[in-house]
């Protein structure tokens, strides 16, 4: 990897705050970062070990777990030894490898999140044909058709900044590498690429915006015909919190796409800490807490592992 670039390296200025508060920062995000890991580690272990959860919803519910770690991984760890290093430099490979990372998994989250919402009218609108609709081949294939597209976009962007010439400034006003402000450093002319990256974002964005919100259309009509009051529960609560995620996720998207061009440099990264930090630490508590599967499962594992570790003391005392 090798542009032929004056610039092995960048500077990301991080975060901006005074100097007294970095450790305090930095003790706060490392818990939010492992939250976050340990909440994912744990829905992808479930979903993926418990045969209850062996269905279309939490094998894409995994996915997005593995997502999200990608996506806080992609940028935390960095950013938390630049709160507590003087040097807060990143090679030039390392920024394009961190760049290909993070626009794998958001650009892999925005078709997921998609297919998820198709799953759920699926399940709700057409219960009789759901199984022979939503097969184990049928989600497979869906979720093989996510990450080929994530790596081909990703793949795009990241190959086209890496042939661009830079020569100075080096400094990124931002705590990872970004594929917006790493163009912006760029001494040769970025328009095509700004140009194909504005445009694959919004077409992806309102694709999937409007897919998502004709399938909820279809969804509250449905439930609302359902009778009982129970009925309406249960179906609701199958997809109340896929519903949460996707307002979350878009609308912090949208937040950062349509907020005044005259805003400050520092407001896109209290944007990026949300959709690299907050986000991915909120999903996983958010299935959790909305979800009786979930739970059930993740107290079946605890009481397992208590029993285990009892079984296991007594053999060691007898």
């Amino acid at each position: 990897m090798n542009n032929g670039s004056s610039i092995s390296e960048f500077i990301l200025t991080g975060l901006s705050n005074p100097p007294e508060f970095r450790i305090l920062l930095f003790l706060v995000i490392l818990v939010m970062y492992i939250i976050t890991i340990g909440g994912n580690v744990l829905i992808l272990f479930i979903t993926n070990f418990d045969s209850a959860l062996n269905t279309p919803m939490y094998f894409f519910l995994g996915n997005l777990s593995l997502l999200d770690i990608i996506c806080t991984t992609s940028a935390v760890p960095k950013m938390l030894f630049n709160l507590i290093s003087q040097k807060k430099t990143i090679s030039f490979n390392d920024c394009i490898i961190q760049m290909f990372v993070f626009t794998v998994g958001m650009d892999t989250e925005f078709l997921l999140l998609t297919f998820m919402s198709l799953d759920r009218y699926l399940a709700i609108c057409n219960p009789l044909r759901y199984k022979s609709i939503m097969s184990k081949k049928s989600y497979i294939c869906m979720s093989l058709i996510v990450w080929i597209f994530g790596f081909s976009s990703s793949s795009f962007h990241s190959l086209s900044t890496l042939w661009l010439f830079f020569c100075g400034p080096k400094e990124i006003n931002h705590f990872f590498c970004e594929v917006p402000q790493v163009l912006a450093l760029s001494c040769t002319d970025t328009t095509l690429n700004k140009r194909v990256l504005i445009a694959t974002d919004l077409v992806l964005g309102l694709i999937c915006i409007i897919l998502i919100f004709i399938s909820y259309m279809f969804i509250i009509v449905a439930i609302f015909n359902i009778q009982s009051k129970e009925g309406k529960k249960k179906a609701f609560s199958t997809c109340a919190s896929h519903l949460a995620v996707v307002l979350l996720f878009y609308g912090t998207l949208i937040f950062a796409y349509f907020k005044p061009s005259d805003d400050s440099s520092d407001m896109d990264k209290e944007i990026a800490v949300f959709y690299t930090i907050v986000i991915p630490m909120l999903n996983p508590i958010l299935y959790s807490l909305r979800n009786k599967e979930v739970k059930a499962s993740v107290e079946k594992m605890i009481l397992r592992k208590i029993l285990l570790s009892t079984k296991f003391n007594s053999v060691l005392s007898s």
